[in-house]
């Protein structure tokens, strides 16, 4: 631990939150974090100059840095570290896929685990290594991160993973999947509109009705 970087960072964080904004943000989190009431872009203006000083530090100092972010009690840090994954990711490759699929187990909610899953995806530089393995993990963010690594990819997509993973888990009854197979498919068809419409023509039956609707949000249907 470099106790210098966490004091550093502390007092940037301080200065750059907005005094009575924590209570909003933790109601918007339905009450499961504290919050220091630092908004988006002010923690990012705030963190850089320390987050860059570690460029070239290493993926194992990257990650235990992340690690010890994730390990404060505000949000604000779980932000930090994943800004920093961010940054840095280039420095990451595949043997740190397990860890970062460990973040995603711990304080998880949406905010962080989808954030993780973008960081996986500039992990994987559009491969999939683990992601086969995650799509039936018992954790169900795990299984998320699997559904929406590929996002952004456009014709790097690989269609018969995204397909398959979305049918593998269509019957489950839990929002945060039955959305996220929705955003994925989604996402694809600002690339490939006419896939994901016989796509889902084809399945109606198999996927959930929300699944269903965000994949065809933009799409006219007959």
């Amino acid at each position: 631990m470099n106790p210098q970087f966490h004091a550093d960072l502390d007092t940037a964080l301080a200065s750059a939150a907005t005094p009575g904004r924590a209570p909003a943000m933790r109601a918007y989190m339905r009450d499961q974090f504290d919050f220091l009431g630092v908004g988006t872009p002010q923690r990012r203006m705030a963190a850089k100059p320390l987050l860059k000083q570690l460029k070239g530090s290493g993926a194992d100092n990257i990650l235990l840095y992340a690690s010890e972010l994730w390990e404060r009690p505000q949000r604000e840090y779980q932000y930090v570290a994943i800004d920093l994954l961010a940054m840095h990711s280039k420095e990451l490759d595949l043997a740190q896929i397990p860890e970062l699929l460990e973040l995603a187990q711990n304080k998880s909610w949406w905010d962080t685990v989808d954030a993780l899953a973008s960081v996986i995806g500039d992990v994987l530089r559009f491969g999939h290594d683990g992601m086969d393995q995650a799509i039936s993990d018992q954790n169900m963010w795990v299984r998320r991160v699997a559904l929406l690594h590929q996002l952004g990819w456009r014709d790097k997509v690989d269609t018969n993973r995204l397909f398959n993973y979305s049918l593998a888990l269509a019957h489950e009854k839990e929002f945060f999947i039955q959305k996220a197979i929705g955003w994925a498919l989604r996402d694809y068809a600002r690339h490939d509109p006419e896939a994901i419409r016989l796509f889902t023509l084809k399945e109606k039956q198999r996927l959930s009705a929300l699944s269903y609707r965000e994949a065809n949000k933009h799409l006219a249907l007959e």
